[in-house]
């Protein structure tokens, strides 16, 4: 197979990866991780395996971090088990059924704010906090994502261009 098909089938995995990092209909780094291995092994490049090794470790840390660092935030915040469950219930239903580009984000805050008030319906505060909790734990973990989805496409496209 022609190496430049392979090098753009790379970057396209790549890209779409980075998006897949905020975007959850998208297997983010996983895309990034299939990318970085195409182009490794697919082409003849100079690319160390070091690299691939790091880049691995790197997105299973980060798929631990994607659940860990939202539950921890909403702890911190005051959100309860029920704050988490409406997380994940208005998670799904922000992605299938609020038909704009962020539908699942809105879906998750309004999940956790409605699962503390069933939790506690007079602790509106708690429940705004909890929110709050939510959606910093969705910032670092979405930023960290998206921070090694941007240096795999970087060091591949260092690669591919230098």
């Amino acid at each position: 197979m022609d190496s430049v098909f392979i090098d753009i089938i790379a970057l396209v995995l790549l890209f779409v990866g980075m998006l897949g990092t905020f975007l959850p209909v998208l297997p983010g780094l996983l895309l990034s991780i299939c990318g970085l291995l195409i182009f490794k092994f697919g082409t003849e490049n100079e690319m160390p395996m070091m690299y691939v090794w790091i880049f691995v470790l790197l997105t299973l840390i980060s798929t631990i971090l994607n659940y860990v660092i939202p539950a921890k935030t909403n702890k911190k915040y005051g959100g309860t088990r029920y704050g988490s469950i409406g997380s994940f219930i208005g998670t799904l239903v922000g992605l299938f059924f609020i038909p704009i580009p962020l539908g699942f984000l809105i879906g998750m805050l309004l999940g956790v704010f409605l699962g503390e008030l069933l939790h506690d319906i007079n602790d509106r505060k708690k429940a705004f906090n909890s929110m709050k909790g939510a959606f910093i734990g969705f910032v670092y973990g979405t930023g960290f994502s998206l921070m090694v989805g941007l240096a795999m496409f970087l060091v591949v496209g260092y690669y591919i261009f230098f």
